[in-house]
């Protein structure tokens, strides 16, 4: 009988101990799961998609901006440069770019055969598409599109004071992967009588400063000069500050009277047709180009060559006393010299 109330004595104990631990393992298990603060959540690493959010190749951040809040706790910091847009070619039979070449502009390097032999790098049937003097309403777009359609990239050489008049424009192109350089402040020969080397140092100075404002970020150190009047002085300079210098091969002559959208592409192609390569001079300033450049490329296409892209090592740092000259004429203020990037001092609490 003692043997009988013990076991059932030991069996009650038991029971008891294990509801205990079960009911201390379960309520143990929900203090782990329990919703964290706001603050509790900031230290943690940031979850898989937001961290993509940062690739410009996967996600933008209007996409991420969009999920839940969840995944937009930490917006990713904005970029140093306008973002270009990664996409496939709609064009099964584009032009395209056969090849990108990346220049090392130290000690200013020229190219284009008018002026400079020293470097010849395009093989037979290359090109490379050059536009100047913009960017410019309608033209300049023109000129994009035509790009667009072959899937096809050029390098923009633009005027400092139409890069502050258009700079949505402006970023347009770089947006869509094309080259910018930059082409003096006003356009004006810096070999003329009156041009002192001051003048002449202030003119591209200037440029470089108007492009980077218009940009929101550095452009590439390639330089044209404006009718092609290369400055000693100024060539010398570049070798100081490592910018890149572009004469031609084929010029367009798309600025002359007369120069029709069919005499343009005669003229290109029957020097281009000789010399068998080259690096060619248009203008997206003048409507004409933009109205020549969908059958010259389908021209350039239908005779075998093949577009070379042409990109900068490193990007032209503007000098701080002509960006303050242009700040002063755009009427920016210029007493901040905040540079934090806008994620980090404007971010989205509630959405």
């Amino acid at each position: 009988m003692r043997n009988a109330l013990g076991l059932m004595l030991a069996s009650v104990v038991a029971a008891v101990v294990i509801a205990a631990g079960g009911w201390f393992y379960y309520s143990s298990r929900a203090d782990q799961a329990a919703p964290k603060t706001i603050a509790a959540r900031a230290a943690d690493p940031l979850p898989a998609p937001a961290k993509l959010a940062a690739r410009d190749d996967v996600e933008t951040t209007a996409t991420v901006a969009a999920r839940p809040t969840a995944f937009a706790q930490a917006p990713a910091p904005a970029p140093a440069m306008p973002v270009q847009q990664k996409s496939t070619c709609a064009n099964p039979n584009a032009l395209g770019v056969s090849r990108v070449v990346e220049i090392d502009t130290t000690g200013g390097p020229g190219f284009g055969f008018d002026h400079f032999k020293q470097f010849d790098f395009l093989t037979d049937k290359e090109v490379v598409l050059t536009f100047d003097d913009g960017p410019w309403p309608v033209n300049t777009p023109n000129v994009l599109k035509a790009l667009a359609d072959e899937c096809t990239k050029g390098l923009f050489f633009s005027v400092g004071k139409h890069a502050t008049y258009h700079p949505e424009i402006l970023r347009q192109v770089l947006a869509q992967g094309h080259t910018v350089g930059t082409h003096t402040w006003s356009h004006v020969n810096l070999n003329g009588k009156k041009m002192t080397e001051q003048m002449a140092k202030d003119e591209v100075e200037k440029g470089i400063s108007a492009v980077k404002f218009a940009l929101g970020a550095n452009p590439a150190p390639f330089f044209r000069f404006p009718q092609l009047q290369h400055n000693p002085a100024i060539v010398s300079y570049f070798g100081t500050r490592n910018v890149a210098m572009f004469s031609t091969d084929v010029d367009s002559f798309d600025f002359r009277k007369g120069a029709t959208p069919e005499k343009i592409i005669e003229t290109v192609m029957t020097r281009l047709d000789k010399l068998g390569k080259g690096i060619i001079l248009m203008h997206d300033f003048q409507k004409n180009t933009g109205l020549a450049l969908p059958a010259l490329l389908a021209r350039l296409k239908a005779g075998g060559y093949k577009v070379v892209q042409m990109k900068a090592k490193t990007t032209l740092q503007s000098l701080p006393e002509y960006d303050e000259a242009i700040m002063k004429d755009m009427k920016v203020p210029t007493a901040s010299t905040n540079t934090r990037p806008i994620a980090s001092v404007v971010q989205t609490v509630s959405q």
